[in-house]
């Protein structure tokens, strides 16, 4: 009886899993046209996100921000949790302002809260640094 419990509990989350990962997929591919088309270049980054032990996926909201890396500025939209959906690649500061520019005139708008999820990493948002 608890084996069959255990079996149909991993069915499920296996199932939630799947679900989460294709419907996210799909928000988080809207996000990356926009930024193809702002950008001229957009990568996918999470699909799923984990909260209070379950995978749901990345929400449908949109807001963009910039976050920094050792090779440059690199340009994000995540959703209202934080959790990135798509970004640029990494480039110089005075590129990812305009970019930024662009998304936030395209309707998206700023991702007010000063941390983002991107891969397993918290980071810190630059757009309100660099612009001042």
């Amino acid at each position: 009886m608890l084996r069959q419990l255990l079996y149909h509990w991993r069915q499920k989350k296996i199932m939630q899993y799947f679900q989460a990962v294709q419907q996210g997929k799909q928000r988080a591919g809207k996000s990356q046209m926009k930024m193809f088309e702002v950008a001229g270049f957009g990568m996918l980054t999470l699909t799923t996100k984990k909260i209070d032990g379950d995978f749901q996926p990345v929400g449908e909201e949109e807001f963009t921000a910039i976050i920094s890396s050792p090779e440059g500025d690199i340009v994000i939209i995540v959703d209202k949790d934080g959790f990135t959906k798509a970004q640029s690649k990494a480039i110089k500061k005075e590129e990812a302002q305009l970019i930024f520019k662009k998304l936030r005139e395209s309707g998206i708008p700023e991702y007010a809260k000063k941390d983002i999820q991107i891969w397993s990493e918290t980071r810190p948002t630059i757009q309100t640094k660099i612009s001042e």
